[in-house]
């Protein structure tokens, strides 16, 4: 037997990885980066291929990584790792600076950074370990603690892409039409979700048959943790 909960025992920390292509910048959130070797110092990152970072990393052979604080919101963390560079540019109102292979280092929420040459790519099926050389990096902010994927998941119920190393599939919920055919749907803006009030949202204490203007207040959407704010109605 497989039991894939057995995986979120595994520690993990939070990062986003950012790296370039033809002047524009693109970056993601990743939790599986971690050190190979002390000298040279080496690191690997995993990374999804249907992001677009993917595809900045392949080409320009370089990025950088940005260490998060347990402090940093969750809509900051939903911007990168919910939303696609293919549709917004995520670095907007994002406080940076360029290093020194020309890659964004992020100075928002974040503690340290690293920057790397890749050396070696890897498949795995879904991802592409990219393996890398350490060229620079600097702690930022000696007084923030590093947000690990475990304190994301469980202290600040945060959500994981479909994208992750770490997403397990959740099968859907069975449908409850019944009364509710003329309440509206909602999106997340975020990522996406559709709250249907027909399904409702069970794992969070929500029955089908709830209109969204009739959930709590302190509601968040399931699948990036954004609040009600940020939703919008599914136009029929």
């Amino acid at each position: 037997m497989v039991d894939l909960e057995s995986l979120f025992k595994l520690s993990y920390g939070m990062y986003i990885v950012s790296s370039k292509k033809d002047g524009k910048f693109d970056g993601c959130i990743v939790n599986t980066v971690f050190q190979l070797t002390p000298e040279p110092p080496m690191i690997a990152v995993s990374v999804n291929r249907q992001n677009l970072t993917h595809e900045y990393i392949t080409d320009s052979k370089v990025f950088t990584v940005s260490i998060l604080s347990e402090a940093a919101p969750t809509s900051f963390i939903g911007k990168f790792g919910f939303r696609s560079g293919r549709d917004i540019d995520k670095f907007e109102q994002v406080g940076y600076r360029i290093g020194q292979t020309g890659v964004p280092i992020i100075l928002d929420n974040t503690i340290g950074f690293l920057e790397a040459e890749v050396t070696r790519s890897i498949d795995v099926v879904t991802h592409t370990l990219f393996i890398a050389k350490i060229v620079a990096s600097q702690t930022l902010d000696d007084g923030k603690v590093p947000m690990t994927y475990a304190y994301y998941r469980d202290i600040k119920q945060g959500k994981t892409p479909k994208t992750a190393a770490t997403y397990i599939k959740v099968k859907p919920k069975a449908k409850i039409t019944e009364g509710v055919s003329n309440m509206k749907k909602y999106k997340c803006l975020m990522c996406g979700y559709i709250y249907d009030p027909a399904v409702g949202d069970s794992d969070n204490g929500v029955e089908a048959g709830t209109a969204f203007e009739d959930l709590p207040g302190d509601w968040v959407c399931p699948e990036c943790g954004v609040g009600k704010d940020e939703f919008e109605p599914v136009e029929d």
